[in-house]
């Protein structure tokens, strides 16, 4: 019987097919490395279709972003966000006479300017930012460099009178005046001391005043700033800083574990009431003059703030001789080492020394 014939478009087709599966056999190992590769391409796109960036597009159109930092401006710690970093400053002039000790709320502070106000008696300026201590004070009158030192941070200045040319200043529309005698509410008289060592104000108060007052936001540059490492080799754990007298002259002892510094006031530990010892991250000392106060009676001086002068910065346990600048009374107070470039301060708490050569001193070892 004759065998059936193929149709010749089959016979075709069955080669092609067999050709086919001769190819498939002699590269089966290539062709599974390919097929093998585009299953693994395709499971991997189908897992960043699920995976979201920050900003809620998916993976593909751009790697995840990491989250973006804020740092305040103040004291170089991070914060919740840009408007943290805007977030008003409030100044408070804290009073320093022995029948004002323990203060309250020096410890909290951003950034701490001590002077001489009269006499020989120091006062310090405590800068807040963002969270703010229940107790501040006793709060004191004003004195003109204070002010001056404020000008660069926008800062509500809260304080109990002052010298004659410090309210003429803080009156001249230009700055944020808080003054109890014109602000009764941003205050309270405390019962345990006697007047007037007795005025205090707190966080709650000044953030009520600051938004009454419509002080919403404090833009300014401040201070460069850096993370604190302890140097491996101190050269200065114990520091005198000499003002006046037994009473305010004030030492510090170097704490590597904390990276801080101890903080005593004639000859003890310099607590805050509500907070124990003083401790702040960077300590600068800044050598300046003083001139007579116009108007005023023999003895009372102001410190001069713009200008020029040396400056010794305590961190990490070591000390570096700077200069401290300031062109204008607008200007914000630089630090900077002999090249003219910005010297970086620790995060945290950074308490300011101003003290007269020949009247006061410094000292480390």
């Amino acid at each position: 019987m004759e065998k059936p014939r193929i149709p010749q478009d089959k016979l075709i087709n069955h080669s092609k097919f067999k050709a086919f599966t001769q190819w498939v056999h002699k590269h089966h190992l290539a062709l599974a490395l390919v097929v093998g590769a585009a299953v693994v391409a395709i499971i991997f796109i189908i897992a960043m279709y699920s995976v979201q960036s920050d900003s809620g597009s998916p993976f593909f159109a751009g790697t995840k972003k990491p989250k973006e930092k804020f740092y305040s401006a103040l004291t170089g710690l991070e914060v919740a966000d840009a408007n943290a970093v805007k977030a008003p400053v409030a100044g408070v002039i804290v009073e320093n006479s022995p029948n004002a000790r323990p203060q309250s709320g020096l410890s909290k502070a951003g950034i701490v300017y001590e002077a001489v106000a009269e006499g020989g008696i120091t006062r310090f300026f405590a800068l807040y930012q963002g969270n703010k201590p229940a107790k501040i004070g006793p709060v004191r009158s004003l004195r003109l460099y204070y002010l001056q030192w404020s000008t660069p941070y926008k800062a509500s200045i809260f304080h109990v009178g002052g010298s004659a040319n410090a309210l003429s200043t803080v009156r001249n529309g230009k700055y944020h005046d808080i003054d109890e005698f014109s602000n009764g509410n941003s205050y309270w008289r405390a019962n345990d001391r006697r007047a007037p060592h007795n005025a205090y104000t707190s966080g709650e108060k000044i953030d009520q005043t600051n938004t009454a007052k419509g002080h919403n936001e404090s833009v300014f540059t401040g201070f460069k700033r850096a993370d604190g490492k302890p140097a491996e080799t101190p050269n200065a754990t114990q520091i005198a800083i000499n003002f006046s007298g037994p009473l305010f002259n004030t030492n510090y002892t170097y704490n590597k574990e904390s990276n801080t510094y101890a903080r005593t006031l004639a000859g003890q530990p310099h607590n805050d009431a509500e907070a124990g010892q003083i401790a702040p991250n960077s300590i600068v000392a800044l050598e300046v003059n003083v001139e007579h106060r116009p108007g005023s009676r023999e003895g009372y001086e102001d410190v001069i703030t713009v200008g020029t002068g040396k400056a010794y910065i305590f961190q990490n346990g070591v000390v570096v001789q700077a200069t401290w600048k300031r062109d204008d009374e607008s200007a914000e107070l630089k630090l900077v080492d002999a090249a003219g470039k910005d010297i970086a301060l620790n995060r945290g708490q950074t308490w300011i020394a101003a003290f007269t050569p020949g009247r006061g001193s410094i000292a480390w070892q």
